[in-house]
């Protein structure tokens, strides 16, 4: 099976870190990294900061500084699946170009050591991977 490894060049758009602004529970983040740090909190000040935050590295910085919510580890991956639904479906031209990635598998490679979310020397979860793929299954069904 054909294997897409890395969510930069031509598939930077898979990246939490693509500049694609979407609407997520009410509010405008300017990418999928800063919604899904913001959720993180539930304190106002905290939010808005993260939701604000210049780029996504700043948000993700922002994020891991915060005091995090106590369901945190029960929550997290539902999230990340609504924020990364809530992306692609928000944008015919994202979908298009997540459903033309079918069938390869997207494995979030990394080089930071994020084996939760993607894969690092080979190593990790994949969840993000795992995530963009069960999107991209239902956004297939969907499509018009």
């Amino acid at each position: 099976m054909d294997i897409i490894g890395k969510f930069s060049g031509q598939y930077e758009f898979l990246s939490n870190f693509y500049d694609q602004a979407f609407e997520y529970d009410g509010y405008v983040f300017k990418t999928a990294e800063h919604a899904y740090q913001a959720q993180k909190t539930i304190d106002e000040v905290d939010f808005e900061k993260i939701k604000n935050a210049e780029t996504p590295g700043l948000a993700k910085r922002l994020g891991a500084k915060i005091y995090v919510r106590w369901d945190w580890d029960d929550i997290k991956l539902d999230i990340m699946y609504r924020i990364v639904f809530a992306k692609f479906s928000s944008s015919p031209e994202l979908q298009k170009k997540l459903i033309a990635t079918y069938p390869s598998q997207l494995v979030e490679a990394n080089t930071w050591n994020d084996t939760f979310w993607g894969v690092c020397n080979g190593k990790g979860e994949n969840h993000l991977g795992k995530i963009l793929m069960n999107v991209r299954q239902i956004l297939m069904r969907i499509e018009i």
